[in-house]
């Protein structure tokens, strides 16, 4: 038996008998009860979190461990890691062979240093990822990501409010960064004869963008507040001058209790329900032609409509890019998975057209050669 259905069972069972029971007897079976129920809840999200092996002074990469439940454990490795180290898990090499040597989708060398476990509500697993990434100019990043823990699936911003509710949290996020910019510009402005250097600050953050939105801005929670964290106001070339950095602001979950959506409620709360979300960041896995087993990865769906996806055949294991929209449920996608040399450009080896019908997606994926329609059937994990 899972141990949450013993749980559902050994609650109902005392709380029947909590009611029966005389008043002496009630403040003792109460004791009981928080004794057992800490106890169970502690046996559901007990999840270890290791450093993915192997382990170097340039790679140290978070691998989660959660006995309750192999399927949610599958979910966020595999999530993690391709879309961070454009690894498929169980495939041959190293993890941090594509990241450390360049050869990633976005070319520059990458290197993790460190990851931490967030605190946040008992639904959730928060991680923060450190490290640098080396191109034109080597900077630093600090990456959030956060996981819904009744299914392993990658937890939108969008998907924690009301969609009538969304332009206001993005307004709400824009004013307290504009604030903080505000009010430094205020003070740099004050300085009298102020330098060349000064003038260029006031500048910089006087053209600052502050246009997020809930699609692009990071995040991550904590016990009892949600942290949004803005970009720096600055490029490379300023980042020098750039004394305020990243904008990080903060509200409570009571602040933003009447935008919360119904998935966000229950999140928050310890619910096991599990509400439906949009279809950014999620998995899915099915079949082409009926015999090739395929795992598809969505990436994070743009306000235009547009996005991209990674997807591998189960049995080789290598990455293949998919670029294109979703307009209401339908989906069109162009596979480039070839690289002409004498062309100089990725070329179209497929086209995707399908449907989205609630966690499903059906259709055709079109040989570029053959021009043969093969049935695609995809379903979310």
């Amino acid at each position: 038996m899972r141990i949450s259905n013993l749980f559902s069972e050994v609650f109902h069972s005392m709380f029947t008998a909590m009611w029966n029971a005389s008043d002496r007897s009630f403040p003792k079976m109460i004791l009981l009860f928080l004794l057992i129920s800490g106890l169970s809840f502690s046996q559901q999200k007990k999840m270890k979190i290791t450093d993915l092996p192997p382990k170097s002074e340039n790679f140290v990469f978070p691998v989660i461990s959660y006995q309750q439940d192999a399927k949610i454990e599958d979910k966020i490795n595999t999530y993690l890691q391709v879309d961070q180290l454009e690894y498929i898990p169980g495939s041959a090499g190293e993890p941090s062979a594509r990241v450390s040597s360049g050869k990633t989708s976005y070319s520059n060398y990458v290197y993790f240093y460190s990851w931490e476990k967030l605190p946040a509500p008992e639904n959730i697993l928060s991680i923060s990822l450190d490290g640098e990434a080396s191109g034109a100019y080597p900077e630093d990043f600090k990456i959030w990501k956060n996981f819904d823990l009744r299914n392993g699936n990658l937890i939108n911003a969008k998907d924690l409010f009301q969609p009538n509710a969304v332009k206001t949290i993005e307004d709400m996020i824009r004013k307290k960064v504009r604030k903080t910019i505000n009010d430094f510009l205020a003070d740099l402005k004050s300085q009298k004869n102020a330098s060349e250097e000064i003038q260029d600050e006031i500048a910089m953050y006087e053209d600052c963008f502050t246009d997020y939105t809930l699609g692009s801005i990071q995040y991550y929670f904590t016990e009892n507040k949600i942290k949004f964290i803005a970009e720096r106001c600055s490029n490379h070339a300023m980042r020098a001058l750039d004394e305020l950095g990243s904008h990080e602001v903060d509200f409570t979950y009571k602040e933003l209790e009447k935008y919360w959506s119904p998935y966000a409620k229950n999140l928050l709360s310890g619910s096991k329900q599990v509400d439906q979300t949009g279809f950014s960041n999620k998995l899915y896995h099915g079949k082409i032609d009926g015999k090739y087993p395929v795992t598809v990865l969505i990436g994070n769906v743009n306000t235009d409509g547009s996005f991209s996806a990674k997807y591998w055949y189960d049995k080789n294991k290598k990455l293949i890019e998919w670029h294109g929209s979703i307009k209401g449920n339908h989906i069109s996608l162009v596979e480039s998975s070839e690289y002409s040399k004498e062309a100089g450009q990725w070329m179209v080896t497929a086209l995707i057209e399908a449907d989205l019908k609630g966690n499903k997606i059906t259709g055709t994926w079109q040989d570029q050669k053959t021009r043969k329609n093969l049935k695609l059937e995809l379903e979310e994990l």
